[in-house]
């Protein structure tokens, strides 16, 4: 039985799953946005989303140089931490969590494997910038019920002026074809 049992263990041993997912954190933090499968996805984003909250924590030098020992212990990798806490901080420091998506790209040709891409959310340039035209617009209007029949009224003679249009046309073939 499997109760209480929250860990996605990945068909590996604690050391392989914990260097596996060292090494995609890395990998993710270095490229931002990386394609892997969907159980590895989804197990990166809660390896991943505590060590980028820990470089929110800047209260003095102190705390600091404790959270970089901190991530560095997770990661293993200077490059990694130092991007982290650099420029990926920098540009989460006002989003109260849900730094990762994950996004579903199919299936894998050779083993039917489901593929997923995850990505940092604040480097995705086109969705930034979908978001912010998005929240430009944010003025609401009132509409009332005399536009729909203004509507209405003016479609309506439209179709009449077809049907009269075809009328014509049928009257004057049927005139030709009794000449």
């Amino acid at each position: 039985m499997r109760h209480g049992d929250k860990i996605n263990n990945l068909g590996r041993k604690k050391a392989h799953r914990e260097a596996l997912l060292s090494n995609l954190a890395c990998e993710l933090i270095k490229h931002k946005r990386i394609v892997t499968t969907l159980a590895k996805a989804k197990a990166l984003r809660t390896y991943i989303e505590p060590l980028i909250t820990k470089t929110k924590k800047n209260s003095s030098k102190e705390t600091i140089m404790h959270q970089h020992r901190v991530v560095f212990s997770y990661l293993n990798n200077k490059e990694a931490v130092k991007e982290l806490f650099t420029t990926v901080a920098s540009k989460v420091a006002d989003r109260p969590g849900g730094y990762t998506r994950v996004l579903k790209l199919g299936i894998r040709v050779g083993d039917n494997a489901e593929k997923a891409m995850i990505e940092l959310v604040d480097f995705n340039e086109i969705y930034g910038k979908g978001v912010a035209t998005a929240a430009e617009p944010a003025k609401k209007t009132r509409r009332s019920r005399s536009t729909k029949k203004a509507a209405e009224t003016t479609a309506a003679p439209a179709a009449e002026e077809t049907t009269s249009t075809e009328t014509t046309e049928a009257t004057s073939t049927e005139e030709k074809s009794a000449e």
